[in-house]
């Protein structure tokens, strides 16, 4: 069992930058794949990014491949979002994910923190 719990979202301009930060509990957070997914008004929850255990591999999605860097630090049970050249579509609630080692099933949740992005 892992808990996760987000912070870092707010409002930022077009443009701007912000890092989202996902803190888990539990002893073997190294163990999970990372993940960040993201939900704006009226969508779907969709993929945005994700990282494996080791943090030796990586994954995007195409609209935000080149300005999202996802990232992890196992001795603080962190991770993280770094977003960049933030556009108004990329306002969402977004979501921390975890999932089994050597899986991308995320099956373990965070509560969501929102990302406005303002034209």
């Amino acid at each position: 069992q892992v808990q996760l719990v987000e912070s870092g979202g707010g409002l930022v301009q077009a443009g701007g930058s912000m890092r989202l930060s996902c803190a888990a509990s539990g002893r073997t957070f190294s163990s999970y794949a990372m993940g960040w997914f993201r939900q704006a008004p009226g969508k779907e929850r969709e993929f945005v990014a994700a990282i494996s255990w080791s943090g030796g591999r990586t994954y995007y999605a195409d609209s935000v491949k080149g300005r999202f860097t996802i990232s992890r630090d196992n001795a603080k049970n962190r991770a993280y979002l770094q977003m960049n050249s933030l556009k108004p579509e990329d306002t969402a609630v977004y979501y921390c994910a975890a999932a089994p080692g050597g899986t991308l099933d995320f099956g373990f949740w965070g509560q969501g923190t929102q990302v406005t992005v303002s034209s």
